[in-house]
């Protein structure tokens, strides 16, 4: 019986329907591991690869039945989860980079990995180039380096939602040698990466496999047999970690995840459609509208979306009026992360880090995420905020 995504959601990374025990898997939380006799332990040591107890660090029962459960819904073949999403963008850099190479990455990307960038890598000897996502075959190739390792892309971008043309990276990538990974966070649902030619598949299982704001989570998956050689025994050897406890509430959260998508995604669908029609609005940054960069390339690879996207306001209106309708907003919480069931909002416009000249618009933005309230509560209160707005 092929089983379709949302079965799958339901049924993978637990013991199946006919199992005699719990509907949801144990909690198992421990360091020590003990073995029946020496000879054992040495045997079972060898097996680090494998999801085998053999130390707390190196994952528990609660660990591998999500790891099981992440591989399948990403249509990979291994899974290491970690203890945060922005962990999950940097261990594999830095379990698959060394010095003197060099790396590229989109100009859009999540800021704390362009700071890791900056900072830590210039550090190690690692080279970065920033480039425009939007960017074409000979504009991409024109920027690789004899020494280029690793392409990372980020689609939709961080706070600006271009869609990359992941096929097209992926195959000029992989002329050269060059390893994909792709944060794919805000398409987990929706956008098969192995199938798209990535290598390797980032995301913050803080956001919408959580849920419900209250754990935080990362997630690195692989599709061959050598490049799970290469990330298992890095995030080993950097002590990579995530509580059983996490892994535990992650799995809960799984099972909702089709449902709360869809909803999130058609109630997003909604506002924006409906920003995009105000006369205080100059675009909406909706990788299903037009108006996003990249449109083109979402209606080709993904089959939905989530409820995550970007308002460019009229260049009359100041930041501090942009503010102004934040703060009058009574049913958005102010808040950094998205992916859980309340909705969101943040002034972006000033926390845009770009040095390849993207991210230029034409008035102030901010990043709304809509979770599972009433869509006509929604815009209503985003209605009497625009009052403010024209008020700044």
């Amino acid at each position: 019986m092929v089983k379709k995504f949302d079965t799958r959601l339901v049924q993978t990374g637990r013991a199946g329907t006919k199992a005699h025990g719990y509907v949801n898997p144990k909690l198992v939380r421990g360091s020590t591991v003990l073995y029946p006799d020496v000879a054992t332990k040495l045997a079972l040591g060898t097996r680090r690869l494998e999801q085998i107890e053999l130390y707390g660090l190196y994952g528990t029962e609660t660990h591998f039945a999500l790891e099981r459960a992440i591989t399948e819904i990403e249509g990979g073949s291994h899974c290491q989860i970690v203890g945060s999403g922005l962990a999950a963008c940097i261990m594999p850099l830095l379990a698959y980079l060394k010095a003197g190479e060099h790396l590229l990455v989109p100009d859009s990307v999540y800021g704390p990995t362009r700071t890791f960038c900056d900072t830590t890598l210039v550090r190690f000897g690692v080279t970065t180039t920033y480039y425009d996502p939007m960017a074409n075959e000979a504009e991409i190739t024109a920027l690789l380096q004899p020494n280029s390792r690793v392409l990372f892309t980020e689609s939709p971008g961080s706070h600006t939602f271009e869609v990359q043309d992941i096929p097209m990276l992926a195959r000029v990538a992989h002329a050269r040698g060059i390893k994909v990974f792709m944060d794919n966070t805000w398409g987990i649902y929706h956008f098969q990466p192995f199938a798209h030619g990535v290598d390797v598949s980032i995301q913050a299982l803080t956001k919408y496999v959580g849920g419900h704001s209250d754990l935080i989570m990362g997630s690195v998956t692989v599709n061959s047999e050598s490049d799970w050689a290469w990330l298992r025994k890095g995030m080993l050897e950097l002590g990579q970690y995530a509580s059983p406890d996490d892994c535990w509430l992650a799995l809960r959260g799984l099972r909702t995840l089709g449902l709360r998508l869809r909803a999130q995604y058609a109630a997003g669908l909604e506002i924006a459609n409906w920003l995009a029609a105000r006369d205080e609005v100059a675009r909406v940054l909706h990788p299903a509208l037009p108006s996003c960069p990249g449109h083109e390339f979402f209606k080709r690879d993904f089959t939905g979306g989530g409820g995550l996207f970007g308002v460019v306001f009229q260049p009359q209106y100041s930041a501090a009026a942009v503010v102004a309708m934040i703060d009058a907003l009574q049913l958005f919480g102010i808040g950094a992360s998205w992916g859980g069931y309340e909705s969101l909002v943040l002034p972006t416009g000033g926390t845009i880090a770009r040095s390849a000249g993207t991210g230029v618009y034409e008035g102030e933005v901010a990043r709304f995420h809509i979770g599972l309230e009433d869509v006509g509560d929604l815009i209503a209160d985003i209605e009497q905020a625009l009052a403010a707005l024209r008020a700044g």
